[in-house]
């Protein structure tokens, strides 16, 4: 399969977008989605789409491809690729560009298979109905493009179905289906969100890789503000179906003009470092976007912004010109410091006094007596298969792990998925049963206790879950759901109860007025703050988060993280914080401990692991983050981690991360070797020294 001749006129955009604006209609009204955008992508180019939930980012990919939600349709502007207006175009021809000039990369690779077809039918099925290709050729073609995107054995791949590959092995089956044709645009809407950072990092280098080899143009829509500073050429960014702010990427990370830009970039967790020199709170954007069903006059984001006017709520903005554009009355006038990147070599920056609660970089937790002590704590499941789903093997998802959380303390757990991280946490809580080891939990090992024993115990720790609606019952109103862990443990009256419920919306920041709700009316947001709330409804003394912030937006995550280490300073907690953001993890925690493939390789001081990383795994983790200093350039170090993770079946002799170790010797593969040190420990018989791990960073 060769590269496509590329008959594009350099002169003009591949891409162009004219006052495109986008309605969906509703029974109880009609949303307007999109309003006036104006975009351009030229050939070869990447273009990055950043915003948050809502902002109307894959609504303009959409628009684009013509694959609207039912009542979606464009109702104004032209839609020019090539110079042609796929709006005027007759629907067959749409059809032949939208299958094989233009390919699209959706969120959920999952949802976005058929779960009935084998995998090699489906990367073969756009050959087969836009060029006429024969089944043979087209599953040729469909093995070929499969190896071209990193697939481990395609030619048994095509095969499979979908729910016999992971994660990543799907996105690379959805990219692959989308770059079959050969196509001159490739729109990736969040290609990543779901994925750890090595997923991510493996991903997005295999884009780069083929975007490079085919010449196309790329549409990258995320809400990651680190994912766009490190891979796009130009930024477009969009505010409730708007574009506020677009720039080439480099001018806009280094001086955003517009104040929602600004907003965004200091939500994230490195911002929280570099203005503090200490982990202070998070500037978090209040209110919500607005109702688009009922458009706002003036600046859409004016009810949320520090610095609106009376005019910004009654004056129309549109974008200025030039090459850094903006829509906004008050742009930030000043450029912004670089923030500090997950890569960083000794800086020296001021250290004011921490905030009430918030403990310096390196400032350990009173060493009181540990809440939860876990010691070699061991957990298999019996793997079973054939028709008779007899026992064929046993998965170890965690492999001798210790550790101890003290209170007040926030330990961090990191690592890819499949690492047991998860599992670590739902035994912690009781919800698992350990095949072997203790876990003390204040003195008592309720590894040993009956299940009614356990459920008493549970008042001590609670788990806070990634997806807080999925954990709630949606046919229960918040008072019940809020309530129904008092009922379970038989804590107080009714009375006392509905008094504790209207306590914990105080606590996680929400209106009482809520009570009478239904989950399914809430935000995301709002949804991890009942989770909080939920889970401190008996007064635990820790507290076990599952991801507790990875689906949420930024802005939003920031709100969660501050009332999380609020809470934590009020009521004393202790936190398990689960996560595999790394940034988002030295910001909350103390300590880390790096999870790989059920064995923990590096336990310390959040900011030795993160800036001082002993293990190469680790080191791995930290280079594949993106980061949003426009200075950081993103590339491949000898510690990039190539390859799908080793399956639990089985796992790899003597270490466990030597088969993806670029510093593995036959040592590695037959003795396995132990955590060791003190304060900060490593597992690994050739640990990085300081010194190393920075020549590996430059």
């Amino acid at each position: 399969m060769s590269a496509p001749t590329d008959s594009t006129d350099r002169s003009r955009p591949l891409l162009e977008l004219r006052h495109v604006s986008t309605d969906i209609a509703l029974r109880k009204g009609t949303v307007h989605a999109l309003a006036d955008i104006n975009l351009e992508v030229q050939a070869g180019q990447v273009l990055g789409v950043v915003g948050e939930s809502g902002s109307g980012k894959t609504m303009t990919a959409l628009s684009v491809m013509g694959l609207l939600p039912a009542g979606g349709s464009v109702v104004g502007g032209e839609i020019l690729f090539d110079g042609r207006d796929l709006r005027s175009l007759p629907p067959e021809e749409v059809r032949r560009i939208r299958g094989v000039e233009m390919g699209m990369v959706f969120q959920d690779p999952f949802t976005s298979l058929n779960p009935t077809m084998r995998i090699g039918a489906q990367v073969a099925e756009p050959l087969r109905v836009h060029q006429g290709v024969g089944k043979a050729a087209a599953r040729d073609q469909a093995i070929e493009i499969l190896r071209r995107v990193g697939m481990p054995r395609p030619d048994k791949i095509v095969d499979d179905y979908p729910h016999q590959l992971s994660g990543g092995m799907r996105q690379r089956v959805v990219i692959a289906m989308a770059l079959v044709c050969s196509p001159r645009l490739l729109i990736a809407d969040e290609p990543t969100t779901a994925l750890d950072v090595t997923t991510q990092r493996q991903i997005l280098d295999l884009i780069d890789d083929l975007r490079d080899e085919f010449g196309m143009a790329l549409v990258l829509v995320t809400h990651d503000l680190g994912v766009i500073a490190s891979r796009a050429d130009r930024v477009a960014v969009m505010y409730a179906g708007r574009v506020v702010e677009t720039a080439a990427t480099a001018d806009l990370f280094r001086a955003p003009r517009h104040r929602y830009t600004e907003a965004l970039m200091q939500s994230l967790p490195e911002a929280a470092d570099h203005d503090t020199g200490a982990k202070g709170r998070l500037y978090s954007i209040p209110g919500l976007p607005p109702d688009l069903s009922r458009p706002p006059t003036g600046c859409r984001f004016a009810p949320r912004c520090r610095f609106a006017t009376a005019e910004c709520r009654t004056t129309e903005v549109v974008l200025s010109t030039g090459d850094h554009q903006h829509a906004c009355l008050h742009p930030v006038t000043v450029p912004a410091p670089a923030p500090i990147s997950l890569r960083p070599g000794p800086a020296v920056v001021p250290t004011p006094a921490p905030a009430l609660g918030v403990r310096e970089p390196g400032e350990r937790a009173p060493k009181a007596p540990a809440i939860l002590s876990i010691r070699g704590l061991v957990k298999n499941y019996e793997a079973a298969g054939g028709a008779l789903r007899r026992a064929t093997g046993q998965v170890s998802a965690v492999a001798g792990v210790s550790f101890e959380v003290h209170p007040g303390e926030t330990l961090g757990l990191v690592g890819e998925s499949g690492c047991g991280k998860s599992t670590v946490g739902r035994l912690a809580v009781g919800l698992e049963v350990p095949t072997e080891g203790q876990i003390v939990l204040d003195g008592t090992d309720i590894a040993t206790l009956d299940r009614r024993e356990r459920r008493l115990m549970r008042r001590q720790v609670q788990l806070m879950f990634q997806d807080s609606y999925a954990a709630m019952n949606p046919r229960m109103r918040v008072d019940a759901i809020l309530a129904e862990p008092l009922q379970i443990q038989h804590v107080g009256d009714a009375s006392a109860r509905r008094a504790r419920v209207t306590t914990l919306l105080d606590q996680v920041g929400l209106s009482r007025r809520v009570l009478e709700r239904y989950p399914h009316e809430f935000s995301g947001g709002q949804l991890q703050r009942l989770g909080l709330a939920r889970s401190l409804a008996l007064q635990p003394r820790l507290i076990v988060g599952d991801e507790p912030v990875s689906a949420l937006d930024v802005s939003i995550q920031a709100q969660v993280l501050n009332l999380m280490r609020d809470l934590q300073h009020e009521l004393g907690l202790a936190y398990v914080f689960i996560s595999h953001d790394l940034s988002v993890v030295d910001y909350m925690s103390d300590r880390i401990g790096v999870m790989y493939l059920g064995k923990l390789v590096e336990v310390g001081p959040a900011h030795e692991v993160v800036r001082s990383a002993r293990h190469p795994y680790t080191q791995a983790l930290i280079d594949a983050v993106p980061s949003v200093d426009p200075n950081a350039v993103t590339r491949r170090t000898d510690t990039t981690i190539r390859g799908e993770l080793p399956s639990a079946l089985s796992p790899p002799s003597g270490c466990r991360f030597r088969t993806r170790c670029p510093l593995a010797t036959e040592t590695c593969a037959t003795t396995e070797p132990p955590l060791t040190g003190d304060v900060h420990q490593v597992a690994c018989h050739f640990p990085l020294r300081v010194e190393s791990a920075e020549a590996a960073r430059a």
